[in-house]
């Protein structure tokens, strides 16, 4: 127990952050009205996505350096994580368009970025599928993992900014802490965004341990 408490803390942030996401009060905003909810779940989502992606890039970098292939599955999982969080997140952000702009997926530079990225991702897992040596695999897909993850953060969180956008923090647009938000929001937002990190993290070692086990067979 005395090692697993971060998992209890995942269980309680998350059961928190859901009850009063759904159930507590939130600021009335012209045309988001009540969508604004989806901030505790689609926002905290892509925060949770984006240390993965980090995750995944560092544990690339120490295979490199060490030629150990334990830091190769790490940085493989953590990146499967990241695509179920970041597809839970397109879902999300697609639905929230719907009510918001009234379009599923409007032509917007976010969005497409966010498109390129996942199709960047995916064709990480494509790329190892592809490879049967495993130090050749972890070697040039711990360099491909590198480098997306230097082009996912221009994609999501700096072009976005230099363009016109229909999300808040871009295009000028101003970002939701500014006009949105307010404590009481923030209150549960912080937390379920902790809550999504722990239990992906959660997942990612529980697959770590599987892939281990089975590699011993």
């Amino acid at each position: 127990m005395k090692n697993n408490w971060w998992k209890v803390l995942a269980v309680v942030l998350l059961t928190y952050g859901f009850y009063f996401g759904l159930m507590g009060e939130v600021p009335r905003r012209n045309i988001l009205n009540e969508s604004i909810r989806n901030v505790y779940f689609h926002v905290s989502l892509w925060f949770a996505t984006t240390l993965f992606l980090l995750t995944s890039a560092i544990y690339s970098i120490r295979y490199l350096r060490s030629n150990n292939l334990a830091d190769d599955i790490k940085a493989v999982e953590f990146t499967n994580v990241a695509l179920l969080f970041g597809a839970l997140g397109c879902a999300t952000g697609s639905l929230w368009a719907r009510v918001t702009w009234g379009d599923w997926w409007p032509n917007d530079p976010k969005l497409n970025s966010v498109a390129i990225s996942m199709l960047m991702y995916f064709a990480y897992t494509v790329l190892r599928s592809s490879l049967e040596d495993e130090q050749k695999k972890a070697r040039i897909s711990a360099v491909y993992n590198i480098f997306a993850f230097a082009v996912f953060i221009p994609l999501i969180y700096i072009l976005p900014r230099m363009t016109d956008s229909l999300h808040p923090g871009n295009g000028g647009n101003p970002a939701f802490g500014e006009y949105d938000m307010d404590n009481q929001m923030r209150r549960v937002f912080y937390p379920i965004i902790i809550g999504w990190m722990l239990l992906g993290t959660w997942i990612a070692t529980l697959r770590i341990r599987v892939r281990a086990l089975t590699s011993n067979d």
